[in-house]
């Protein structure tokens, strides 16, 4: 059975000029738009989430340019668009619903950023029993900075996915889903 792709996030904001660049969001998004081309043509069904914040949130404000899908990755018509404000895009949605109502089917996930909402939903998604795979390539994560200590984006990314993988998810890139 084909798997579910969802997209989450990839959102102007995230982008080179948005009000949160991540690292090598293009490339990220280059990838998602490889794998929902190939799901497209599978007729494999898509859902698409977009995060959006409270005006003065900082980024993917509500009603504003960066909270805008890219085009790159933008639902068609007969496509499921979820609307999130939270990191998990099981939160406060019918995320769980749509997926039970298309059946037992594994997810393939592709989004922004792998340091917050993929890494939410797909720990979500593994506790709720969804055999889930990251698409790594077609997922990016910012540099972040603890307690004096800078971690670029990069490795960031590479830990990120290590630990979805160590929790149960399989992290595969792009060029092996449209190999599939």
């Amino acid at each position: 059975m084909q798997p579910v792709l969802v997209i989450i996030d990839i959102q102007r904001d995230y982008f080179p000029g948005g009000r949160h660049p991540l690292v090598g969001p293009d490339a990220a998004a280059d990838a998602a738009e490889k794998v929902l081309s190939w799901q497209r043509r599978q007729g494999a069904p898509v859902i698409h989430v977009r995060h959006e914040s409270p005006a003065g949130g900082g980024f993917l404000e509500v009603d504003t340019d960066g909270a805008e899908i890219d085009f790159r990755v933008a639902p068609t018509a007969d496509e499921t668009l979820i609307v999130k404000h939270a990191p998990n895009s099981f939160v406060g949605t019918d995320l769980d619903d749509r997926l039970r109502a298309l059946g037992d089917r594994p997810l393939l996930v592709a989004g922004m950023m792998t340091s917050m909402c993929v890494d939410a939903t797909v720990r979500a998604a593994i506790d709720l029993g969804y055999d889930v795979t990251v698409v790594g390539d077609a997922c990016a994560a910012p540099d972040l900075a603890h307690d004096g200590v800078e971690v670029d984006g990069r490795t960031v990314h590479t830990a990120f996915l290590a630990a979805l993988s160590g929790a149960g998810a399989t992290v595969v890139t792009s060029a092996e889903v449209v190999a599939g």
